[in-house]
């Protein structure tokens, strides 16, 4: 919670500056002249920026089971061994990571695996029929673990939060940039025009692509640490390695998109930049690099 707290005042921070930067170089006050207030637009930016991601991750674990078929194993009754070692491996994992203990789930598909769910004593971990099948226990422990470190890591929380904060960067910056291309360039001197629609759609388009690069990077950044986080929960960074290796041959299953950067793995990007995952050799190697877990 504190780390969240930090980030959320950093960023709330970065707004500040940002507002006052532009009133000294006289664009604020410039743009407040025509008709446009900033201090309203920074705050309808960042509503519109965040309810979005608020809710979807308020909704994350429904959605979650739904369009991807998980079938929530009950505890009180799992329907076969497998199903009770699942169980006892993911609350095992969970005691030691210090969070309450997650849904477990089970759904049929490729080799993959996520965890999912807005607070961190009431998440989800789901596992594939398919990498039930291609892994030995072992290997399934270390993906369990990599999930159950995602949760204690508060990721799906932070991911969030960055995205509520590119996406208002994004409205706020394309609205300006609408304005100043309607008034200034078009000279529309009345109620907004074509123009500031049409620049402000753009713009959001160009923005989001390159905000989008900086979610992917923190996306990718969060699975070195849940790796690393595996690798402390059981005690050895063998069978993480083991896991990814296995991972590297055999073609992730596909996850709906909401979900994707969730994933154990993911399948290719148009480009690194867009990656939700890094290659698996680097992972190898980031843990390789640990001192000896």
């Amino acid at each position: 919670m504190k780390r969240i707290v930090l980030f959320l005042m950093t960023n709330f921070a970065v707004l500040l500056v940002l507002s006052a930067t532009m009133n000294v170089l006289g664009v604020g006050r410039y743009l407040t002249s025509q008709g446009l207030d900033l201090t309203q637009l920074l705050v309808f930016a960042a509503v519109i920026g965040f309810t979005g991601s608020i809710i979807s991750l308020l909704i994350s674990k429904p959605m979650a089971k739904a369009s991807t078929g998980a079938r929530v194993i009950d505890p009180q009754a799992p329907a076969n061994a497998r199903e009770a070692w699942l169980l006892d491996t993911v609350h095992q994992l969970a005691d030691r990571a210090g969070i309450g203990r997650p849904e477990v789930a089970i759904y049929d598909g490729a080799p993959n695996a996520f965890a999912t769910g807005a607070f961190k004593n009431d998440a989800l971990v789901a596992v594939s029929t398919g990498l039930l099948q291609s892994m030995s226990e072992e290997e399934v422990m270390a993906v369990l673990g990599h999930e159950v470190a995602h949760i204690a890591n508060g990721d799906m929380i932070t991911l969030t939060l960055i995205q509520g904060v590119v996406n208002t960067f994004v409205i706020f910056l394309s609205r300006i940039v609408g304005y100043f291309v309607d008034r200034v360039l078009l000279k529309n001197d009345r109620d907004v025009g074509i123009g500031f629609y049409v620049a402000s759609f753009i713009c959001e388009i160009i923005f989001g692509i390159l905000a989008s690069t900086i979610v992917a990077w923190f996306s990718r950044q969060r699975e070195y640490r849940a790796d690393a986080g595996s690798a402390a929960l059981l005690g050895s960074r063998e069978p993480m390695v083991r896991a990814l290796a296995r991972l590297g041959d055999m073609e992730p299953g596909a996850l709906p998109k909401n979900f994707e950067s969730s994933g154990i793995s993911s399948g290719k990007a148009i480009s690194a930049l867009f990656a939700s995952h890094p290659p698996i050799a680097s992972r190898i190697n980031a843990l390789m690099s640990l001192q000896r877990v």
